[in-house]
């Protein structure tokens, strides 16, 4: 499709274009951006894919600069008079970058060819990766009126859709869709007990790169370290760990130094490695969504690879519990939001644009409210433009140990007053030597019975004394308020959008345990489904069509003839050997063995080995 929508583009139009994940969706809007004169501004909500992007196109000798966070306000002003006055052709920058005037004033004087909005399903609150700040993407509309805007997404429901052409402002958009279906990629479904052991069967036999998700950073480094134990090289990644060790452990893992990364979703927009085999799923996603785009990070070279969901009973009480269970309903937000204006002594009808410290486990504390509860009630506060959050919202400090255990051991034993603390946060933390790991402080001191600012210090101290590597946030996050203060009044404006957001929450994890439960349809037909694409014809190498038909389909006939051959020229292999390096079902891969006999292209020797002739 990325012709029609580079026509749609230079034609003017606004445009809303979705392709699957590997699609080619940036070519869809640099090109045109590139046959026009003038700038391209690109809203995108990743840094790495943004620096990776202008990367790309200045070594092609394109002029691209991006907008970085934390900078100066006169660094600011110089970027964006660069973009202004030095002929550049494309300029990137955060959603949250648009409400700024400065950046709004700047975006006014440039002369801008085309408007792109990356992940644009981030603006709509219906969409998986919903962000507030998108909303700023309106404003663009205003700025330049007659500039066309293109709308990119690899993951959209109709009705994701339909309410981001409305969130955008688009006018009589055309919507060019390319098929969802992955004709390489086999999804698989699979009841595992034991999910370490068949990952390592098929890793240990097939030395392929490979993503395995999970739904939190301890099980993330706990897999990791036990892969490495089974000897096979892996490395995890998720949202506590350092920009420096994000950076370096990706490269390792594209580099192929590291064959497997064991991560949260943090491992998400913007990982692009082509050579990936393997995507493992060992706990449910929480949506169809999210599924589809972290499995489509799989096989985008063109070649056979396969996402694998392995699953057992508990999981699907997890999800729900996770994900629905803990999600408060009308009476639980007054009540949250009742409780929050008191704990900042709003009064009724004031309040508004009000901005304070919050620490939030204190808070749980203080009221005596579940903390899942809470934390999800705060989110929703703010999805709902009630409240705003920073991003500092549900981070947690985080250190790490750099000298070894006994020298640790030795250095408590030389300061007394340091001892109770840091040997509480060794039993409170394990881990805590190989890797960066999130701490409580607040836990940290009602174990001790020390104060908050004591342990900060004795953090501050051995810090600076080399014995640890902190990155410390004294509070929780801040919160603004939206609104002034109302009470029901407030949460019942909004109490009908709560509920669907509910409900859409409860819908999708139905629809995972319905895609896990439904061994009938073919896994690709299921999924493509979901987003609107009824036409699909049954793949033929899912789990589910594997399971149906014994004899091969042509496609499936020319894969695992193509890989046995591969296996062969390596070694002389067994039909048991060839079906444990291969992810067919053993019935098909031996209708193709003795199909490659009749066809004199292998032979079996007197140890039942295959070979080729």
């Amino acid at each position: 499709m990325q012709e029609e929508i580079i026509t749609s583009v230079l034609n003017g139009r606004d445009t809303v274009a979705l392709l699957p994940t590997g699609g080619g969706k940036s070519v869809c809007f640099q090109i045109p951006a590139l046959a026009q004169n003038g700038i391209c501004i690109v809203v995108s909500p990743l840094v790495a894919l943004m620096t990776d992007q202008v990367n790309t196109l200045k070594k092609k000798g394109i002029k691209a600069l991006s907008i970085p966070g934390g900078i100066s306000y006169s660094n600011l002003n110089i970027l964006l008079e660069n973009a202004i006055y030095g002929n550049y052709k494309f300029l990137y920058l955060s959603p949250e970058r648009l409400s700024q005037e400065l950046v709004q004033n700047s975006i006014r004087q440039m002369s801008v060819n085309l408007f792109a909005i990356d992940e644009a399903h981030c603006i709509s609150q219906w969409g998986n990766d919903f962000r507030p700040a998108y909303k700023n993407c309106k404003l663009l509309r205003r700025l330049h009126p007659l500039v066309p805007i293109i709308a990119l997404t690899a993951t959209a429901t109709s009705e994701v859709i339909t309410d981001t052409i409305s969130q955008l402002d688009l006018e009589s958009p055309a919507v060019l869709k390319s098929s969802f279906v992955r004709k390489n990629l086999s999804y698989q479904v699979q009841y595992e007990d034991d999910k370490l052991y068949r990952i390592e069967q098929l890793l240990k036999k097939n030395n392929e790169t490979a993503t395995i998700y999970v739904r939190s950073r301890k099980i993330a480094y706990e897999t990791s370290t036990q892969l490495n134990s089974l000897g096979i090289s892996s490395n995890f990644y998720h949202g506590g760990i350092t920009s420096e060790e994000k950076n370096s452990r990706l490269e390792e893992w594209l580099q192929g130094k590291t064959k497997v990364m064991v991560a949260t979703n943090a491992f998400g927009m913007g990982i692009d490695n082509p050579n990936v085999r393997y995507v493992f799923h060992i706990q449910l996603p929480e949506s169809l969504e999210s599924y589809f785009q972290e499995a489509g990070r799989a096989g985008r070279d063109g070649n056979y690879a396969s996402a694998i969901i392995l699953y057992n009973d508990y999981d699907k009480v997890l999800v729900k519990k996770q994900f629905i269970d803990s999600r408060p309903n009308v009476q639980q937000l007054k009540l949250l939001y009742r409780k929050l204006n008191n704990y900042f002594q709003i009064s009724y009808g004031e309040g508004e644009f009000t901005n304070h410290s919050f620490n939030f486990i204190e808070f749980c504390k203080n009221y005596k409210l579940n903390t899942l509860i809470t934390y999800n009630g705060l989110t929703a506060l703010d999805r709902l433009g009630i409240i705003q959050l920073s991003k500092q919202f549900g981070r947690k400090s985080v250190l790490k140990f750099i000298i070894s255990s006994d020298k640790l051991i030795a250095y408590f034993s030389q300061n007394p007053s340091i001892s109770l603390i840091g040997k509480t946060i060794l039993r409170l933390y394990g881990g805590i030597f190989e890797s960066p790991t999130a701490v409580k402080i607040d836990l940290i001191s009602s174990k001790t019975g020390q104060s908050i600012n004591n342990i900060i210090s004795v953090l501050e101290k051995m810090q600076k004394e080399g014995v640890l590597e902190l990155k410390l946030y004294h509070t929780d996050a801040s919160i603004t308020f939206i609104v002034p203060r109302e009470d029901d009044k407030t949460i019942n404006m909004v109490s009908k959008s709560l509920l669907d957001l509910n409900r859409k929450k409860e819908n999708e994890v139905k629809s995972v345990l319905t895609y896990i439960k439904n061994k009938k349809t073919c896994r690709t037909v299921q999924l493509v489904s979901y987003f609107g694409e009824t036409e699909a014809e049954n793949c033929g190498i899912c789990s589910v069509c594997a399971s149906q038909d014994t004899s091969p389909s042509k496609k499936e006939l020319a894969l695992i003839s193509g890989k046995i051959l591969q296996l062969l020229e390596e070694s002389e292999k067994t039909s048991r050997e060839l079906s444990e390096k291969l992810t067919f079902t053993e019935a098909k891969i031996l209708v193709v063995l003795r199909l490659l006999q009749d066809l004199e292209k292998i032979k079996i020797n007197t140890k039942n080995q295959y070979y080729l002739l």
